[in-house]
Formats: C-alpha cells, structure tokens, sequence
C-alpha cells in the first residue's frame, strides 16, 4: 500500500499554519496572479516566502497554483511569476495549461511540475503523455471512479504520482471547465474569477412572456437545479487508501481557518488508524463522523467514486451551508498572565463556554473568563471583528489552538 500525502488548502499565511500543525502533509496555495481562486486572498510574495519556510521548518511541502488557462496576454506575466517562484522554491507548481508547462520546465526545471485537474485528466494515457513531457504528478479528473484511478495506477510508471479530491465543494462543469460565470456576470472561471452561479435559485421565461419567471421544479424540493452536495470520503477511506493514490486533496481555498484545521485534523487522524489498523479505523468511524459534520458543509455525496451518480448528489431546495462551529480565532501567543492572544473573528462574551480545538485531536469545553484589549481595558464582549484581544480562560492553551464556539 502506498502511504498517501494528505494535501490541504490554504487561503492565507495564517491558515497556512494552522494547515501545517494540524496534520497537513502539504499545503497548496495561490499567488496574487494565475490562480483558479481569484477571489481568495492569496499570498504575496513575501507571504509566499514566509510560508514556505514555515512549512519547511515544519516538513511540510508548499505547492503553487498556477493553474489559469491563459490567453496570450497572459504569457508575458506568467514568464516573470515563474522567475520570482523560482527564487521563492516551492516544492512543486500546479498548471493545467501546455504553455505554462513549457515556460515552467524552461525556468524553473528544478520546481516539480503537477497537472492541474482542470486539465481533464481522464485515462491513463493523458498521465504517461504528462509523465513523458516531465510531470511527476497528474490531479485525476473528478469524474473518476476508484476503479478507474486503480487501472491508472496500474498502467502507469510507478514513480509517477496521482492526486485526487477526496474532500469538498464540487463542480457542476467537467473538470472544472465552466462557462457559466463568464456568460452571466463577465467573470471567467478559468481564469480565477467564478462567482459561483451554479448555486444560484433559477427560473424560465417562455418567448412570447418576456417578464413572467416561471419557477424551474427539478421536483418537489425547489429549484437549485446546478447545486451539488460537497464531496467527502471519511466513511470511505478503506477503498480511498488501497486506490494507489499518492495524495488526498482536500477543496477549500476560500475556506477559514476553522475549516481547515477541521478538515485536516479528522483525515489526519482517519488516514493514521487505517494505516495502522483496519479495525482501529472502523473503531472510530462515529468520531470522524462526528467532527467532519462540524465543518460548514452543504450536505455529503461520494461523488463519481462508486460510478456516475444519481440525482441524490444534488440539492434542489437552497444554497445554504450546515453549519456546527463559530470560528472565534486562533492562539497567536500566550503571555505571561497565561492568557491567549487572538484576532477576533466572531463576536463572543465573558461568561459563555467555548471549546479549545487542538491539532491531537482533543476538544476542551472552557468557559470565557475575561476579555482584554490591547491597552488592558476588560471588556464584556469583542463587538469588532479583526479586533486584537487577550482572553482568559483558564490556561491549557497551547500556540495555534483554534477557539470555536458550537452552533448545536
């Protein structure tokens, strides 16, 4: 069996971190340009090279989306990103467009070079063409089933790596090829900028009635008609881990920092006892279950892993999220007084109980002592957000900690 790298997102050098001590085997991350997340807030260049090192320190590997599908005047930017990626030495660039490829394995050869899934990689075939061009890596489409990921695996080199989603937000469009944003609102998803408009609620109009919007009924349930429930494989991962799967990706780039630890740390530790043992991964299948539904998720499908599937994968009746935690802030410092020191965000009070997350896996329920600003004057609440505050709740706080509060 191979030993998959479990590989999360990161929108921010902060979640950066909180992706590393949480249990991430490696972090991928977009620059301030030729990304598919446009919207996310992406690193700048310094940040880029803080992370970087951070993760490092860590054993964490960093790798760089640059994975747009560029038009021609793109090309000139894209030649000058790559110079300053190569000074920066992340482990590994994801690119989905021939000619960034070739400008990547001309400037920075020493960089591993990963196909993007949006390069619709769906055979066996595709990868050994991506495998002979120089990539040691291909991000399987999404419309793959397990079975057809283990004929891959079986008929290509057995150093050349595949990556897969396992976790997250899903398309509407194969391969992530959608149109939708850019005909509606001029905002082209293949160049970082979709706005989404797969969530959104539609009608009709019928041509001689311009002006009358009939409500479109897939069924009873409403009219979402493109929204897919998100992926996750947590109850699955017996099957995920014998695949031949070299790295479990995990969708989020425009996610907190709550989500990321949430999600990192539950397959962390699922990817842990199923190596370990079989029977300790079933043991604690309710407890996986458990704190993955703490996510802030859209309800649950396998995907294309056990065949195409049915109607059942999609949500008809709203776009809205479930949504089990707050996210409060992280520990940035503790100070002498033992108090924690945050950036709020999320408003709470002196006197509510809310839990400590920690990246081994441990929830503490603790109550909110005292508030401080950063003149020392207590307070009853943190009413402004990205406000910076000192909190008191009883020691046993360590650097990093994530504070939620339960929505239950």
């Amino acid at each position: 069996m191979r030993k998959p790298e479990l590989l999360v997102p990161a929108s921010s050098l902060e979640v950066l971190k909180i992706a590393t001590v949480f249990g991430a085997d490696a972090v991928y991350i977009g620059g301030e340009a030729f990304g598919l997340r446009a919207k996310a807030r992406n690193f700048s260049k310094e940040e880029m090279a803080q992370g970087i090192a951070f993760a490092h320190e860590h054993g964490v590997k960093v790798y760089v989306t640059v994975n747009i599908l560029a038009h021609n005047y793109d090309l000139e930017g894209v030649r000058e990103y790559l110079k300053e990626l190569k000074e920066l030495k992340p482990d590994a660039l994801i690119i989905a467009d021939p000619g960034i490829f070739t400008y990547a394995k001309e400037i920075c050869p020493e960089i591993e070079r990963h196909i993007s899934t949006q390069a619709n990689n769906t055979n066996y075939e595709t990868y050994r063409f991506w495998y002979n061009l120089g990539a040691k890596r291909v991000v399987s489409a999404r419309e793959l089933s397990l079975e057809e990921i283990r004929q891959i695996r079986a008929h290509i080199p057995e150093d050349m790596e595949i990556e897969t989603f396992i976790h997250g937000a899903m398309c509407i469009s194969y391969s992530g090829r959608c149109l939708l944003s850019n005909f509606l609102v001029g905002r082209d998803a293949n160049q970082g900028a979709c706005t989404h408009p797969c969530r959104w609620k539609y009608s009709i109009v019928e041509e001689s009635r311009p002006g009358e919007y009939m409500p479109v009924y897939e069924n009873e349930r409403g009219t979402y008609i493109f929204n897919s429930k998100d992926l996750c494989m947590i109850e699955h991962m017996d099957d995920v881990l014998t695949s031949g799967i070299d790295s479990l990706k995990i969708e989020g780039r425009m996610k907190t920092a709550l989500y990321v630890a949430t999600v990192a740390r539950t397959y962390r530790k699922a990817i842990d006892d199923y190596l370990e043992d079989p029977a300790k991964y079933q043991a604690n299948m309710s407890w996986y279950q458990e704190q993955i539904a703490g996510c802030t998720y859209r309800k649950f499908t396998t995907g294309f892993f056990y065949g195409k599937p049915n109607q059942e994968a999609q949500i008809y009746d709203n776009n809205t999220y479930e949504k089990g935690y707050t996210y409060l802030g992280f520990a940035e410092a503790i100070d002498e007084r033992g108090y924690v020191q945050i950036t709020q965000r999320n408003k709470f009070t002196v006197g509510e109980t809310i839990e400590i997350m920690k990246p081994d896996g441990a929830n503490v329920v603790v109550p909110v002592k005292a508030i401080y600003d950063e003149e020392g004057n207590s307070a009853e609440s943190a009413p402004h957000p990205q406000q910076k505050l000192f909190v008191d709740l009883g020691g046993g706080v360590q650097v990093y900690d994530i504070l939620r509060r339960s929505e239950a």
